[in-house]
């Protein structure tokens, strides 16, 4: 614990860390009220979602997410684009996720048991389903943050489950489980050109529900969110490859501590994310600016990005939206900060929305590079007191820009 954390103790009106809320508190808070509706062995409950550990490969834990209760609200457990859109603060939705009981059982990625038939309905439902749950033990409270997944709540071990109620699964969905000859990734397009959300396609992949009938298998839900994100894009960029180059332009928008300078180039396609923890941020223990970077050329990447991980591919889908949208294409370059004010991990949900809503923002246009650049510097010196030229530096995409020739100096 810090020096901070001792003097402060969560009770000054001016949390000494700079955040708006203490995450210890946060945190301890959502244990109480948890814990004295944490239900015996059985409950019934309404269930929003079924959630794919990673840990143990290929034998993993497959839960049941609901909280305690039969609740009319359920669905708002696991509403990412929801709570971005209503502007959703992060105690509200440690409040959410403290309270999904995770009732699990271990099994192999290519098994099947009835536990997982129910799971699989789960996740092709359109609302949550009701499910009578019995369980080994009472659940343990736990919350579990990820750098991927939305966090989870208690566990306990699975003994009995039954769905009390006919799941309502859109026929969209059902036309695509049924056909044992479609690939996932076809299927994942032909859902979200249907407006099924990332965060439904998320939960019908990771469950094993797609895919041609022999390959179909448990995908972790930290995996599939990527795999989703990664899919739609390569989708979108078949089209945007196609179309003119945008102007100069750049979007400014924040979302739970994660701000975003995104600048657009009129160049073909390339991405570049540069994403910046600021002092004593979330992961980074020093007093300095630390920042990790990956790139891709017009043709794309050949391998996972390592060093941004999910983020990078989350970030990356909007962006592709937005150029869809205006039929444009460009090289585009992403500058996250993580602020203190980012002080539990949520998942890369907020990224992708945080970038959303960066780009709903009216935009900056520029004459040229330079403007832009000049503007870029000054934003970030007067909001997070940084000197952008440490990454503009070390950026391969303003390098390309500016060692490449383009047709028009030929002309």
């Amino acid at each position: 614990m810090n020096i901070p954390c001792i003097k402060c103790k969560g009770a000054t009106p001016m949390l000494s860390c700079g955040r708006t809320f203490c995450p210890i508190i946060a945190k301890a808070e959502a244990f109480y009220k948890v814990k004295d509706s944490l239900p015996k062995e059985d409950f019934f409950g309404s269930s929003p979602a079924p959630f794919v550990g990673h840990n143990f490969y290929p034998n993993l834990y497959v839960g049941i997410l609901s909280p305690p209760e039969q609740r009319e609200d359920a669905w708002l457990y696991d509403a990412p684009k929801h709570w971005a859109e209503q502007n959703f603060q992060i105690p509200q939705i440690v409040d959410y996720r403290s309270a999904l009981i995770n009732s699990r059982f271990r099994i192999n990625i290519k098994q099947k048991n009835k536990f997982l038939d129910i799971s699989q309905e789960i996740g092709m439902a359109s609302k949550p389903v009701d499910v009578e749950i019995n369980l080994k033990d009472k659940p343990r409270f736990k919350f579990k943050t990820d750098a991927y997944a939305a966090p989870t709540g208690p566990n306990a071990i699975l003994k009995k489950a039954i769905i009390t109620e006919n799941p309502k699964i859109d026929y969209r969905v059902d036309k695509v489980v049924s056909d044992i000859d479609l690939k996932a990734n076809d299927a994942l397009i032909y859902l979200y050109k249907h407006d099924f959300d990332e965060n439904f396609l998320t939960k019908i992949l990771s469950i094993g529900n797609l895919g041609i009938k022999y390959d179909r298998k448990l995908v972790p839900t930290r995996w599939s969110i990527t795999a989703t994100d990664d899919a739609l894009a390569k989708h979108l960029l078949n089209g945007i490859r196609q179309y003119n180059e945008i102007n100069y332009t750049s979007y400014f928008g924040s979302y739970l501590g994660n701000y975003f300078l995104i600048l657009f180039f009129p160049e073909v396609w390339s991405y570049e994310l540069f994403e910046t923890y600021a002092p004593k941020a979330e992961w980074n223990i020093s007093n300095e600016y630390q920042f990790m970077t990956d790139f891709e050329p017009y043709e794309g990447r050949k391998t996972y990005a390592e060093n941004c991980g999910g983020g990078y591919y989350a970030a990356r889908l909007p962006i592709l939206e937005k150029l869809s949208t205006l039929k444009r294409q460009g090289s585009v370059l992403i500058l996250r900060f993580i602020t203190g004010e980012y002080a539990v991990p949520l998942g890369v949900w907020v990224v992708r929305e945080a970038v959303r809503k960066a780009l709903k923002n009216k935009p900056l246009e520029f004459g040229n590079k330079e403007l832009m650049l000049k503007y870029a510097k000054s934003l970030i010196k007067k909001k997070f007191n940084y000197d952008i030229n440490k990454l503009f530096n070390e950026s391969k995409l303003l390098k390309n820009i500016k060692e490449q020739s383009k047709l028009t100096k030929f002309i």
